[in-house]
């Protein structure tokens, strides 16, 4: 027998996490029950003390750890339950949870339905495999934005960045705040893979040197990192010869790219696109495996918070509706896919049934960057369903289309629908 029964289980308290709690609560369910391995609820977001949270849900500009306090009030009060200092181990497609807490040891949770909201990871040095030495000083972003704004601690004083991603240059800022010197950030593709506020508020705003199809190729360093050696790149991101350049620094900080943590979801069997490397989901954010859920950076890599906590509350109603019904929703599910100049579509699938009740919001990412006007549309069988407009669109800043049921009402045979980007 179980160690414990709940209706709803959450894996992860940032910000999809915590929505998807209260909105369970709010639609329902009985019994919540959140799973966090930190010391306290709130995720990335206690240690993203910049502003830029919540101008999209509350109309302000707040830093994180005041962001996540309002939801971590609003579960408390809704009633979630919650464990703190304990690892999930393991899940199964039957929803049942192994944990493993200081406090309790080992306990085995049985979900009605689970919601797996443990968001993302950093890239590692390993992981771009950089030639040079193995010396200390070489971190993750992320891994800097820890020390420096919960532990306050200093990890160097004269740092090179390599990756434009919204974690990288807000720390080339927040690192110049604290007295370090930030000698440059590099870019491998030809254009930033963050947002451009970041870049104008966190680069151009403190005459930090952007270098764009730029990368690092050797480290040197024994003890600890003594300089760095970075080249051009061609369209084949391969170095250019002739353009090396050496820069001294003490550290080097890593933003090249996050990626959904899945290792959970793939002991249960959920089925993860390879364009994203988060779960395939449809557009109640079920997984494939009926009753698992999956909401926030877990799914895909979100520009802002606001848009993850609002995943988070349809995972959390969806969720709900679940654990009291049991059963899949009608209908068979209508697949979607990126066409020209669109990278990926979440969700990845769709019942037809459910968008002649609702809207539904297709979020995606472009190719390349278009500067020009923007013509972003669905489409099925050649035929265009729906369209928006936008002044421009860039890998770094997500876009979305919502499609009403009036959209859809004239296909009565609906098998996919494809969208694609195009010059207006």
């Amino acid at each position: 027998m179980p160690d414990m029964k709940v209706d709803v289980a959450i894996i992860g308290s940032g910000p999809g996490g915590l929505a998807a709690g209260i909105a369970a609560k709010q639609h329902g369910a009985k019994s919540v029950l959140m799973i966090e391995r930190d010391y306290e609820l709130g995720g990335i977001l206690l240690q993203c003390i910049h502003n830029g949270f919540g101008v999209e849900i509350f109309k302000e500009d707040l830093p994180g750890p005041s962001y996540a306090q309002r939801f971590i009030a609003q579960a408390l009060q809704a009633g979630v339950e919650v464990m703190l200092d304990a690892m999930v181990l393991e899940i199964t497609a039957d929803r049942r949870i192994f944990i493993t807490s200081k406090k309790k040891g080992i306990i085995e949770v049985q979900a009605k339905a689970l919601i797996l909201a443990m968001g993302c990871r950093e890239r590692t040095r390993a992981q771009i495999r950089i030639p040079g030495t193995r010396p200390a000083g070489v971190y993750t972003a992320g891994t800097a934005q820890r020390w420096v704004n919960v532990e306050g601690f200093m990890p160097g004083s004269e740092f090179v960045i390599l990756g434009s991603g919204d974690i990288g240059m807000i720390m080339a800022r927040r690192l110049t705040f604290e007295g370090a010197h930030v000698s440059r950030v590099l870019e491998i593709m030809p254009y930033i893979s963050g947002l451009m506020r970041n870049y104008v508020q966190c680069l151009q705003d403190f005459d930090i040197p952007l270098n764009l199809s730029h990368t690092i190729t050797t480290i040197h360093g024994n003890d600890r990192v003594e300089a760095v050696e970075v080249s051009a790149v061609d369209s084949r991101w391969e170095p250019i010869s002739g353009t090396q350049e050496v820069i001294p620094c003490d550290t080097v900080l890593l933003s090249v790219g996050l990626i959904p943590e899945n290792e959970l979801s793939r002991q249960a069997g959920v089925m993860l696109d390879p364009l994203t490397n988060g779960p395939i989901v449809d557009s109640t954010f079920q997984t494939n495996i009926p009753g698992i859920f999956a909401a926030g950076n877990v799914v895909h890599v979100y520009d802002l918070v606001d848009w993850v906590t609002q995943a988070g509350y349809q995972a959390g109603e969806s969720a709900a509706r679940y654990a009291a019904a049991q059963s899949l929703p009608d209908g068979a599910l209508v697949p979607t896919k990126g066409g020209k100049n669109v990278h990926y579509v979440v969700p990845q699938h769709f019942r037809k049934e459910t968008l002649q009740s609702a809207p539904i919001e297709f979020q995606m990412r472009v190719t390349h960057p278009i500067e020009k006007h923007v013509r972003l549309e669905a489409t099925s069988g050649g035929t265009v369903i729906h369209g928006r407009t936008y002044p421009y669109a860039r890998p770094g800043e997500m876009v979305t289309l919502t499609l009403q049921p009036r959209h859809v009402e004239r296909f009565e045979n609906l098998k996919e629908i494809t969208f694609r980007a195009t010059v207006k």
